[in-house]
């Protein structure tokens, strides 16, 4: 009896390993299946945008959105205001208006632009006379546009501007927004921005920027000058010692040693400066150096030598306090005073020259 039970379960339980083995290798043809189909359709899709490649406007609703600014804002428009005090009527288009000798219209999709993507959304363009261009295909204008919509309620303007410039040329003369506000939130009279009934009003600034007419150039150019100045009986000097005046990269300098040291190191260090003479810059100009000064060693050994990089503008001078140590210099062994002479250099490595136009 025992046995008879085991034979009658065993069918049932193989059929049941059957079919799950069934299911489980549709499952993976299923699978594999729709990522072909996947792979497939992707290539298809990046084939067919690779292959028929177009250039899309500023004014395409999905470049726009992606790169406008948005925000409310107290100031009025400053080129044109358009009060509408109907919407009966869903596109309007103003008077041409002067900005930067060009004449420009701005145009209103009350219900949006549906040709550019607009549906749902008030769209606002400005426009060029193609007439400006004097029918040349390479002329071209560029402009800064920021559009405007008020708000009673808040008693500010809703605006919005693109990041970039706008191209405007005999083959483009209208850019702007087709998808400024949602037609929803525009025409609710909650919200403000229609109001006694069915009045609004927009704005647009239009800014053509004019070349500049001022400029300066800054460069830096290497530059291996020096100056040498050996310094006799240098231990009877007793206040700041100025060197003559010389001349590094167009400039004219004085080397300035303090024998006693200046502020923290007074009586411990030498200190040395490099010091630019008047007259040598605009009063608004600054001058990069690259300088090292040195004292030279007289023992052939190692000279004592530090790398100053600054700007010489409010401060005409720049140097070291703890240059080199009272103990360096009396250790004769150390040889950098010799017959009390002290041999300072000044070299320059890289200073700056600005060009200004005109």
């Amino acid at each position: 009896m025992k046995n008879q039970y085991r034979n009658t379960i065993s069918i049932p339980v193989a059929y049941l390993f059957i079919c799950l083995f069934i299911t489980f290798v549709s499952s993976q043809s299923l699978i594999r299946q729709i990522t072909d189909d996947f792979n497939t359709n992707l290539k298809e899709e990046v084939s067919y945008i690779v292959q028929n490649h177009q250039e899309i406007s500023s004014r395409h609703y999905n470049v726009s959105t992606s790169k406008a600014v948005t925000g409310m804002r107290h100031r009025r428009p400053s080129t044109y205001s358009y009060k509408i005090e109907t919407n009966i009527i869903d596109t309007f288009e103003t008077r041409p208006f002067t900005v930067g000798g060009y004449k420009w219209t701005l145009h209103v999709y009350l219900n949006g632009n549906t040709k550019d993507g607009g549906a749902g959304y008030v769209s606002l363009y400005v426009s060029i006379d193609k007439s400006g261009f004097n029918d040349s295909a390479h002329k071209e204008v560029y402009a800064d546009l920021r559009f405007y919509i008020f708000n009673r309620k808040e008693r500010k303007y809703f605006t919005i501007q693109d990041t970039d410039v706008w191209r405007f040329n005999a083959f483009n003369t209208m850019w702007g927004f087709s998808q400024v506000l949602p037609v929803d939130t525009f025409k609710d009279p909650k919200n403000g921005y229609l109001y006694n009934g069915e009045q609004c009003e927009f704005g647009v600034d239009v800014t053509v920027p004019t070349p500049f007419e001022e400029s300066e150039t800054f460069s830096i150019s290497s530059s291996s000058d020096k100056y040498t100045w050996k310094i006799k009986n240098f231990s009877t000097l007793l206040k700041d010692t100025y060197s003559p005046v010389f001349s590094l990269g167009g400039k004219k300098w004085n080397l300035r040693i303090v024998p006693d040291g200046y502020g923290s190191s007074r009586g411990k260090y030498v200190s040395m400066f490099l010091q630019l003479s008047t007259n040598q810059r605009r009063a608004y100009e600054y001058i990069y150096v690259r300088v090292k000064f040195r004292v030279l060693n007289q023992g052939k050994l190692s000279n004592r030598e530090l790398e100053l990089r600054n700007w010489f503008g409010r401060s005409y001078s720049w140097g070291f306090e703890n240059f080199i140590s009272f103990s360096d210099l009396r250790d004769s062994s150390k040889g950098f005073l010799v017959d009390d002479v002290l041999i300072a250099e000044v070299e320059l490595k890289d200073i700056s020259t600005t060009k200004y136009f005109p």
